[in-house]
């Protein structure tokens, strides 16, 4: 039995040292890699200073130029637009990283019906484990999703999401041809081939991201924040309701919003757009100045009152 005993500790005392060394291996990958995620988690969370902050998924990471925009505003930018960060839960950790350290003049959130609408997914905020413990804010989510402890405990587990990725990213530089964030996206060799009409999306209204979108805007309040939505270009059709839950969140809460999808901007150009949901990088940079020129009306006017 005592033979045993001591087998049992020093098999627990080797899973610790491996997970404890290999955690401070991939902290070292997760700060240093250039592949496309990790640097702008590291700038979010660490060295971001800029006046405008971009934030939102792919559609953000794919559409908002920030020479353009800074060009014209006269202002900083930054994207922080990060791919598959697919729901509120992903932007309020993130803007809960950022705040700990900067606070901008402006937040841009390029929203999406899925902030509001259908279950709560909490699939990509592994993520942003690499940055456990280090805003309890941001930690709360994690807790939310039942992954705190996991998290607490693991070191070498708060590396999985990404850990591919970030390893690959030591040897080639994703990052290199990047503009404050923005890394453009090639012409690709296909568009979308029809205008497809969408109806109601008839998800219902989830409590808990509702929450979690509401904690986004009084974070933002708290510190001044001009938090200003926007829905950028798609390549469909859709009924003047499909967006109602975000306009009515937007109203609620006396918040700017900017809808290029309802307005049916670019659709008569699928050559514009790489699928039905994402410019590729020429397009974007017109798509950049539009709305560069209505932001800065925008701020204008605030500055006017």
């Amino acid at each position: 039995m005592k033979r045993l005993l001591i087998s049992i500790f020093f098999i627990i005392a080797s899973l610790w040292c491996i997970d404890r060394l290999g955690g401070v291996a991939m902290h070292y990958v997760s700060r240093n890699t250039h592949d496309i995620f990790g640097p702008k988690m590291k700038h979010i969370a660490v060295d971001a200073d800029e006046d405008i902050i971009l934030m939102g998924t792919s559609r953000c990471n794919m559409h908002y130029v920030p020479s353009i925009i800074s060009d014209s505003v006269g202002q900083t930018v930054y994207n922080c637009g990060i791919d598959a960060t697919k729901d509120i839960f992903s932007h309020y950790i993130m803007l809960n990283h950022l705040l700990s350290h900067h606070t901008p003049k402006v937040i841009i959130l390029d929203t999406r019906n899925e902030d509001l609408l259908g279950s709560s997914d909490f699939s990509t905020i592994g993520f942003f484990a690499p940055y456990f413990g280090i805003n309890s804010s941001s930690d709360s989510v994690m807790r939310e999703a039942g992954k705190y402890w996991a998290y607490k405990v693991s070191h070498l587990y708060r590396y999985n999401a990404k850990a591919p990725s970030n390893i690959l990213g030591l040897v080639v530089d994703s990052y290199a041809n990047n503009d404050n964030g923005y890394i453009p996206l090639a012409r690709p060799q296909d568009h979308p081939q029809e205008l497809i009409h969408k109806t109601d999306t008839m998800l219902p209204l989830d409590s808990l991201k509702y929450d979690y979108y509401q904690r986004f805007v009084n974070r933002c309040h708290e510190h001044g924040i001009r938090l200003i939505l926007a829905i950028s270009p798609c390549y469909s059709i859709i009924d003047s309701s499909y967006y109602s839950a975000v306009y009515s969140f937007a109203k609620q809460n006396n918040l700017q919003l900017l809808d290029y999808h309802s307005e049916g901007l670019f659709h008569d150009c699928p050559q514009c757009f790489k699928d039905d949901h994402h410019l590729w990088d020429s397009s974007a940079r017109v798509f950049s100045e539009q709305f560069a020129h209505d932001l800065k009306q925008i701020l204008a006017h605030s500055a006017n009152n």
